[in-house]
Protein backbone atom coordinates (compact mmCIF):
# COMPACT_ATOMS: atom_id res chain seq x y z
CA UNK A 1 0.00 0.00 0.00
CA UNK A 2 1.47 3.25 -0.64
CA UNK A 3 0.26 6.06 1.25
CA UNK A 4 -1.66 9.31 -0.58
CA UNK A 5 0.49 11.51 2.30
CA UNK A 6 4.16 11.93 2.60
CA UNK A 7 6.15 12.57 5.59
CA UNK A 8 9.98 12.01 5.51
CA UNK A 9 10.28 12.76 9.02
CA UNK A 10 8.48 9.16 9.91
CA UNK A 11 11.74 7.11 8.22
CA UNK A 12 13.43 5.36 10.32
CA UNK A 13 11.51 5.67 13.08
CA UNK A 14 10.06 3.09 15.46
CA UNK A 15 5.97 2.11 15.58
CA UNK A 16 4.43 0.30 16.89
CA UNK A 17 0.80 -0.95 16.58
CA UNK A 18 -1.31 -3.66 18.57
CA UNK A 19 -3.44 -6.02 16.70
CA UNK A 20 -2.07 -5.31 13.62
CA UNK A 21 -2.26 -8.86 11.81
CA UNK A 22 -5.26 -8.04 10.42
CA UNK A 23 -8.24 -5.61 9.20
CA UNK A 24 -7.32 -1.90 10.13
CA UNK A 25 -4.31 -2.86 11.96
CA UNK A 26 -2.84 -4.32 9.01
CA UNK A 27 -3.55 -0.72 6.93
CA UNK A 28 -1.42 0.65 9.78
CA UNK A 29 1.03 -1.53 9.41
CA UNK A 30 1.65 -1.35 5.26
CA UNK A 31 1.25 2.30 5.70
CA UNK A 32 3.92 2.92 7.91
CA UNK A 33 6.44 0.35 6.88
CA UNK A 34 5.53 1.56 3.35
CA UNK A 35 6.78 5.02 4.91
CA UNK A 36 9.94 3.85 6.20
CA UNK A 37 9.53 2.82 9.70
CA UNK A 38 10.78 0.40 11.76
CA UNK A 39 7.43 -1.36 11.89
CA UNK A 40 6.36 -3.64 14.69
CA UNK A 41 2.99 -5.17 15.33
CA UNK A 42 1.88 -7.22 18.06
CA UNK A 43 -1.02 -9.54 17.58
CA UNK A 44 -2.25 -12.73 18.98
CA UNK A 45 -2.88 -13.96 15.80
CA UNK A 46 0.26 -15.67 14.76
CA UNK A 47 -0.32 -17.32 11.57
CA UNK A 48 -1.61 -14.63 10.11
CA UNK A 49 1.03 -12.06 11.48
CA UNK A 50 4.28 -14.23 10.42
CA UNK A 51 2.71 -14.43 6.99
CA UNK A 52 2.50 -10.60 6.66
CA UNK A 53 5.60 -10.16 8.52
CA UNK A 54 7.30 -12.38 5.53
CA UNK A 55 5.27 -10.73 2.61
CA UNK A 56 6.61 -7.48 4.09
CA UNK A 57 9.71 -8.17 4.64
CA UNK A 58 10.27 -9.93 1.16
CA UNK A 59 9.04 -5.95 -0.24
CA UNK A 60 12.20 -4.22 1.90
CA UNK A 61 10.43 -3.50 5.12
CA UNK A 62 11.95 -3.46 8.69
CA UNK A 63 9.42 -4.72 10.07
CA UNK A 64 8.70 -7.46 12.97
CA UNK A 65 5.82 -9.18 14.36
CA UNK A 66 5.80 -10.26 17.75
CA UNK A 67 2.85 -12.79 19.06
CA UNK A 68 1.28 -12.17 22.25
CA UNK A 69 -2.15 -12.37 23.81
CA UNK A 70 -2.90 -8.32 25.02
CA UNK A 71 -5.17 -9.10 27.43
CA UNK A 72 -1.92 -11.03 29.18
CA UNK A 73 -0.78 -7.20 30.62
CA UNK A 74 3.04 -8.66 31.79
CA UNK A 75 3.65 -10.87 28.27
CA UNK A 76 1.98 -7.10 26.61
CA UNK A 77 5.18 -5.35 28.73
CA UNK A 78 7.87 -7.91 27.67
CA UNK A 79 6.81 -7.77 24.14
CA UNK A 80 7.15 -3.55 23.92
CA UNK A 81 10.14 -3.77 26.02
CA UNK A 82 11.88 -6.19 22.99
CA UNK A 83 10.93 -3.89 20.53
CA UNK A 84 12.47 -0.96 22.16
CA UNK A 85 15.82 -3.05 23.09
CA UNK A 86 15.65 -5.06 19.45
CA UNK A 87 14.53 -1.67 17.29
CA UNK A 88 15.20 1.67 19.13
CA UNK A 89 12.56 3.47 21.84
CA UNK A 90 9.49 3.52 20.34
CA UNK A 91 8.52 6.88 18.62
CA UNK A 92 4.49 6.36 17.94
CA UNK A 93 1.78 3.56 19.27
CA UNK A 94 -0.73 2.94 17.45
CA UNK A 95 -3.61 0.97 20.39
CA UNK A 96 -5.45 -0.26 17.31
CA UNK A 97 -6.84 -3.96 18.96
CA UNK A 98 -10.29 -3.84 19.77
CA UNK A 99 -13.55 -5.98 19.29
CA UNK A 100 -17.16 -5.03 18.51
CA UNK A 101 -18.60 -7.23 19.99
CA UNK A 102 -22.34 -7.42 20.35
CA UNK A 103 -24.81 -7.93 23.12
CA UNK A 104 -28.32 -7.40 24.40
CA UNK A 105 -28.84 -5.49 27.22
CA UNK A 106 -30.74 -7.80 28.98
CA UNK A 107 -29.15 -10.63 28.60
CA UNK A 108 -25.02 -9.26 29.35
CA UNK A 109 -23.08 -10.04 32.14
CA UNK A 110 -20.45 -9.40 34.67
CA UNK A 111 -17.95 -11.45 32.90
CA UNK A 112 -19.13 -10.14 29.07
CA UNK A 113 -18.27 -6.63 30.95
CA UNK A 114 -14.44 -7.55 32.62
CA UNK A 115 -13.89 -9.08 28.95
CA UNK A 116 -15.00 -6.34 26.74
CA UNK A 117 -12.98 -3.60 28.80
CA UNK A 118 -9.78 -5.72 28.65
CA UNK A 119 -9.99 -6.28 25.21
CA UNK A 120 -11.06 -2.74 24.03
CA UNK A 121 -9.35 -0.01 27.43
CA UNK A 122 -7.37 -1.66 29.47
CA UNK A 123 -4.18 -3.53 27.23
CA UNK A 124 -4.23 -0.06 25.68
CA UNK A 125 -3.83 1.70 28.89
CA UNK A 126 -0.95 -0.54 29.47
CA UNK A 127 0.64 -0.62 26.15
CA UNK A 128 0.83 4.02 26.71
CA UNK A 129 1.94 3.44 30.20
CA UNK A 130 4.91 1.15 29.02
CA UNK A 131 6.19 2.95 26.07
CA UNK A 132 6.07 6.52 27.76
CA UNK A 133 9.93 5.96 29.13
CA UNK A 134 10.91 5.12 25.92
CA UNK A 135 9.54 8.00 24.43
CA UNK A 136 10.54 10.14 27.09
CA UNK A 137 14.52 8.71 25.94
CA UNK A 138 13.81 10.80 21.92
CA UNK A 139 12.28 13.71 23.95
CA UNK A 140 9.07 13.20 22.72
CA UNK A 141 7.01 11.03 20.91
CA UNK A 142 2.79 10.15 19.68
CA UNK A 143 0.35 7.66 20.83
CA UNK A 144 -2.99 6.90 19.13
CA UNK A 145 -5.70 5.65 20.46
CA UNK A 146 -8.88 4.00 18.42
CA UNK A 147 -12.12 4.80 19.51
CA UNK A 148 -14.94 4.61 17.63
CA UNK A 149 -18.14 6.78 16.53
CA UNK A 150 -20.63 3.59 18.12
CA UNK A 151 -20.41 5.64 21.34
CA UNK A 152 -21.35 9.02 19.65
CA UNK A 153 -24.26 7.98 17.37
CA UNK A 154 -26.07 5.56 20.49
CA UNK A 155 -25.88 2.25 18.49
CA UNK A 156 -27.83 -0.44 20.49
CA UNK A 157 -26.46 -3.69 20.21
CA UNK A 158 -22.98 -2.64 21.17
CA UNK A 159 -23.36 -1.02 24.87
CA UNK A 160 -20.11 -2.26 26.37
CA UNK A 161 -17.94 -1.47 23.35
CA UNK A 162 -19.09 2.01 23.27
CA UNK A 163 -18.91 2.35 26.96
CA UNK A 164 -14.53 1.12 26.49
CA UNK A 165 -14.44 3.22 23.36
CA UNK A 166 -15.82 6.35 25.04
CA UNK A 167 -13.69 5.77 28.10
CA UNK A 168 -10.46 5.82 25.52
CA UNK A 169 -11.82 9.11 24.79
CA UNK A 170 -11.42 10.04 29.05
CA UNK A 171 -8.18 8.73 28.82
CA UNK A 172 -6.38 10.00 25.93
CA UNK A 173 -7.57 13.44 26.89
CA UNK A 174 -5.70 12.68 30.60
CA UNK A 175 -2.85 11.43 29.16
CA UNK A 176 -2.43 13.89 26.99
CA UNK A 177 -2.17 16.41 29.79
CA UNK A 178 0.08 14.50 31.81
CA UNK A 179 2.34 13.58 28.90
CA UNK A 180 2.56 17.08 27.71
CA UNK A 181 5.55 18.22 29.68
CA UNK A 182 7.78 15.55 27.97
CA UNK A 183 6.20 16.51 23.68
CA UNK A 184 4.33 13.30 24.28
CA UNK A 185 1.21 13.50 21.94
CA UNK A 186 -2.03 11.51 22.90
CA UNK A 187 -5.01 12.09 20.87
CA UNK A 188 -7.50 9.80 19.42
CA UNK A 189 -9.21 8.45 15.97
CA UNK A 190 -12.51 7.39 15.96
CA UNK A 191 -13.71 5.36 12.87
CA UNK A 192 -17.06 5.03 11.27
CA UNK A 193 -18.19 1.73 9.47
CA UNK A 194 -15.31 0.26 8.25
CA UNK A 195 -16.11 -3.48 6.29
CA UNK A 196 -13.34 -5.16 7.23
CA UNK A 197 -12.79 -8.90 6.25
CA UNK A 198 -14.03 -9.69 10.02
CA UNK A 199 -17.33 -7.03 9.91
CA UNK A 200 -18.51 -8.90 6.71
CA UNK A 201 -17.57 -12.50 7.91
CA UNK A 202 -19.90 -12.02 11.32
CA UNK A 203 -22.36 -9.57 10.84
CA UNK A 204 -22.29 -7.40 7.60
CA UNK A 205 -25.74 -6.58 5.84
CA UNK A 206 -25.04 -4.67 2.07
CA UNK A 207 -28.99 -2.97 3.29
CA UNK A 208 -27.15 -1.27 5.93
CA UNK A 209 -23.82 0.09 5.19
CA UNK A 210 -25.99 1.63 1.88
CA UNK A 211 -28.11 3.13 4.91
CA UNK A 212 -25.12 4.11 6.79
CA UNK A 213 -23.24 5.83 3.42
CA UNK A 214 -26.25 7.63 2.83
CA UNK A 215 -26.12 9.40 5.72
CA UNK A 216 -22.74 10.94 4.83
CA UNK A 217 -21.60 13.83 3.53
CA UNK A 218 -19.48 12.16 1.10
CA UNK A 219 -20.76 9.50 -0.82
CA UNK A 220 -17.98 6.52 -0.64
CA UNK A 221 -17.45 3.79 1.70
CA UNK A 222 -14.47 4.34 4.70
CA UNK A 223 -11.66 2.06 3.92
CA UNK A 224 -8.97 0.77 6.47
CA UNK A 225 -6.52 3.29 4.49
CA UNK A 226 -8.43 5.99 5.24
CA UNK A 227 -7.52 5.28 8.85
CA UNK A 228 -3.87 4.43 9.00
CA UNK A 229 -3.30 7.91 6.39
CA UNK A 230 -4.71 9.64 9.55
CA UNK A 231 -2.04 8.27 11.90
CA UNK A 232 0.81 8.80 9.67
CA UNK A 233 -0.44 12.09 10.25
CA UNK A 234 -1.05 12.26 13.89
CA UNK A 235 2.54 10.17 14.37
CA UNK A 236 4.28 13.06 11.75
CA UNK A 237 6.24 16.28 12.90
CA UNK A 238 3.53 17.89 10.87
CA UNK A 239 0.97 17.43 14.07
CA UNK A 240 3.49 18.64 16.56
CA UNK A 241 1.06 20.66 18.26
CA UNK A 242 -1.77 18.66 18.20
CA UNK A 243 -2.87 16.55 21.57
CA UNK A 244 -5.91 15.53 23.32
CA UNK A 245 -7.82 15.21 20.33
CA UNK A 246 -10.36 13.24 18.56
CA UNK A 247 -10.47 13.01 14.69
CA UNK A 248 -13.85 11.29 14.20
CA UNK A 249 -13.45 9.29 10.35
CA UNK A 250 -16.85 9.17 9.15
CA UNK A 251 -17.62 10.93 5.69
CA UNK A 252 -19.85 13.82 7.22
CA UNK A 253 -22.40 11.27 8.87
CA UNK A 254 -25.03 12.44 10.73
Amino acid sequence: MTPRGHYPDLAGRVILITGGASGIGEAHVRAFAASGCKTAFIDKQEEAGKALEASLRGEGANIAFVACDLLDIAALGAAIDQIGETLGPVHGLINNAAVDQRHDVDAMQPDDFDWMMSVNLRHAVFAAQRVLPQMRKLGGGSIVNTSSVAWMRGIANVPLYSAAKAAVIGFTNSLARAAGPDRIRVNAIAPGYVATPRQRALWHDPEAEKRTIALQCLPDPIVPQDIAETALFLCSDAARMITKQCITINGGSL
